[in-house]
């Protein structure tokens, strides 16, 4: 059972941001820090990444562990409560997501995906996101 009402579940629920969460700012600060330059929210792309580097044709996506299913990671655990609600509207957004990544795959563009737990060991990180930008497609 929950522990909150419905009303203040509805209400806390509804304070989650799509854009600009706390993860979301501190990758693009890492970012900014690095020199590379960046668009935010593409809208014109599968998934609207959270990233765009246009001219490297690369995007990076933050996800948080718990909304888009982080495998093995503590972070990903399933609510207690509601699992007939829960179940399928996270296993949803796991299968969105790969499908976003196909699309964007089949674009041409080369993705990233930063998880939140990434966030606490930000050298480690550094490092990924500086492979990645760097990275030179080569040509099949």
């Amino acid at each position: 059972m929950d522990s909150l009402s419905p009303t203040e579940r509805s209400e806390r629920m509804g304070r989650i941001r799509a854009t600009d969460s706390k993860p979301e700012l501190i990758v693009r600060k890492l970012v900014f820090s690095m020199d590379f330059r960046y668009r935010l929210h593409g809208r014109k792309l599968p998934g609207r990444p959270d990233l765009v580097f246009p001219g490297r044709k690369k995007v990076i996506f933050v996800h948080g562990c718990f909304w888009h299913r982080h495998t093995e990671c503590a972070l990903a655990r399933l609510p207690k409560s509601r699992l007939d609600f829960w179940g399928p509207k996270l296993e949803g957004n796991r299968l969105r997501d790969q499908r976003v990544l196909h699309e964007l795959d089949a674009m041409g563009w080369r993705s990233l995906v930063v998880w939140e737990c990434e966030l606490k060991d930000k050298g480690a990180l550094s490092t990924r996101i500086r492979e990645f930008l760097e990275e030179r497609r080569t040509t099949k």
